[in-house]
């Protein structure tokens, strides 16, 4: 039997927990949360094979065991925000553990994040698969370096891109690099992870933040997830990437209050 995460917690109030994205670890988080832990209970907690968690990793590597093993950490009802890969698992836990999540936030994040086509026709706004298997290839090559390509993918477009870009590097480096297989597997799952069918049985608060600039999850991918989920709340950042909490932490942090402080009891 596997163990329980480990994960870090600050502050006290209403609990909101953060789950980073693929490649990366909790300490992305920082910048935004140093400022929450005056008002909010803040949990970070790393995926499995990453940050805090680098040596427990799982060999079936999908968003039902990874979703199990973050409700065994974390017992407590929160408001839980994903960010990209993140939001596939905070989306997943929302589903299947309703009573454990009171309200849900995505960023940068889709419930396919896949492009797909019909001939010439995109019938999905999302990754194409060239850009995916590029970063498997990388994998076999030179995990560092793929790890901080992948984060100049996710600053382009920015008007901060290299100050982005040097944060995220920054943080990213903060814990040991995560596996090869662990990078491998937890890829896989962002390529064939689809909730688009289950996106409209979310009946908590749901909040989307996106970036305007990202390519990683396209713009014109919003109106699709729009009619998918019609009773959520959605906030794009004009001038953001992949990232925006990063590059507009204080704009992400007055968007996320104002919608929090609306929908729950701030004590």
């Amino acid at each position: 039997m596997l163990k329980a995460l480990n994960y870090q917690i600050s502050g006290q109030g209403l609990p909101l927990v953060f789950i980073h994205g693929w490649g990366v670890n909790s300490a992305v988080w920082q910048p935004l949360t140093a400022q929450l832990t005056q008002h909010y209970q803040v949990i970070t907690i790393d995926l499995p094979g990453f940050g805090r968690n680098v040596e427990q990793s799982l060999t079936d590597y999908n968003l039902a065991n990874i979703s199990q093993l973050i409700t065994t950490t974390i017992k407590q009802p929160a408001i839980y925000i994903g960010w990209s890969l993140g939001g596939l698992v905070a989306t997943h836990l929302a589903l299947h553990f309703p009573q454990q999540v009171k309200g849900l936030v995505t960023v940068a994040s889709s419930p396919y994040f896949m492009e797909q086509r019909q001939g010439d026709r995109i019938l999905w706004h999302g990754i194409k698969k060239q850009v995916l298997q590029h970063f498997y290839l990388q994998l076999e090559d030179n995990i560092k370096k793929t790890l901080v390509n992948f984060l100049k993918i996710q600053a382009m477009g920015s008007a901060n891109i290299r100050q982005d870009i040097k944060q995220l590097q920054s943080l990213l480096f903060e814990f040991p690099m995560p596996s090869k297989q662990t990078l491998a597997l937890s890829l896989a799952l962002l390529e064939s992870a689809d909730l688009r069918e289950d996106l409209a049985k979310i009946t908590q608060p749901f909040l989307r933040f996106y970036g305007r600039l990202d390519s990683l999850v396209p713009k014109a991918s919003i109106a699709l997830i729009n009619q998918l989920s019609p009773n959520s709340d959605y906030y794009i950042f004009n001038k953001a990437s992949h990232a925006p909490f990063i590059s507009h932490t204080n704009e992400f942090k007055s968007q996320l209050e104002s919608w929090l402080n609306t929908h729950f009891i701030i004590k």
